[in-house]
């Protein structure tokens, strides 16, 4: 298992607040409103995540999108790399994806294996409308097609770096940073 160490702080907290504030404006823009609009959360960062996003948009818009919660640990490429026994948070998805608009939130956009994995995870469950994605930092490398709608923050990384994302309801503070390869 790599190690890594704080290299520098990418963005604090006041900073990852604006970026929420803005993707969120951008959804409304993008979508015309929010008819139609669900957010749905990638376990874990993505949870937190998409929860704040749709409080931003009940306050702006008066309307709250609903949200989902997605664990796509059985649809990972690498699945039988992982832990005898992965650990599993749970999809939970109160609402009927067919025919929405869904904004798929993840915290870090890297390869697009995760991405990948989400939508197919989508796709067994229904058929949307549209799925968009919303991710706080894109930092490059990616292997697949896959590219953000929304974006907090474009951060060019090398592959021996690490973009650690925390959030107070996982991690106790709200900050970006960028981590180093313990050589």
């Amino acid at each position: 298992m790599k190690e890594f160490h704080e290299k520098t702080v990418l963005m604090d907290e006041q900073a990852v607040h604006r970026a929420l504030i803005r993707i969120a404006h951008e959804i409304i823009e993008k979508n015309k409103g929010l008819e139609n609009v669900a957010l749905v959360g990638v376990q874990r960062r993505g949870v937190p995540m998409a929860n704040r996003i749709a409080a931003i948009l009940e306050e702006v818009e008066g309307i709250k999108p609903e949200v989902g919660i997605l664990d796509i640990t059985f649809y990972r490429d690498d699945l039988s790399t992982l832990a005898a026994h992965p650990v599993v948070n749970g999809t939970a998805m109160a609402f009927n994806i067919n025919d929405k608009k869904i904004v798929l939130i993840d915290d870090v956009l890297y390869t697009g294996r995760t991405v990948r994995a989400a939508i197919e995870a989508i796709f067994d469950m229904g058929r949307p409308a549209c799925i968009q994605l919303a991710t706080l930092v894109d930092r490059g490398h990616r292997q697949l097609p896959i590219r953000s709608d929304y974006v907090g923050k474009n951060v060019p990384t090398s592959n021996s770096e690490m973009v650690q994302v925390q959030f107070t309801e996982v991690d106790g503070q709200d900050r970006v940073v960028l981590c180093e390869e313990v050589k």
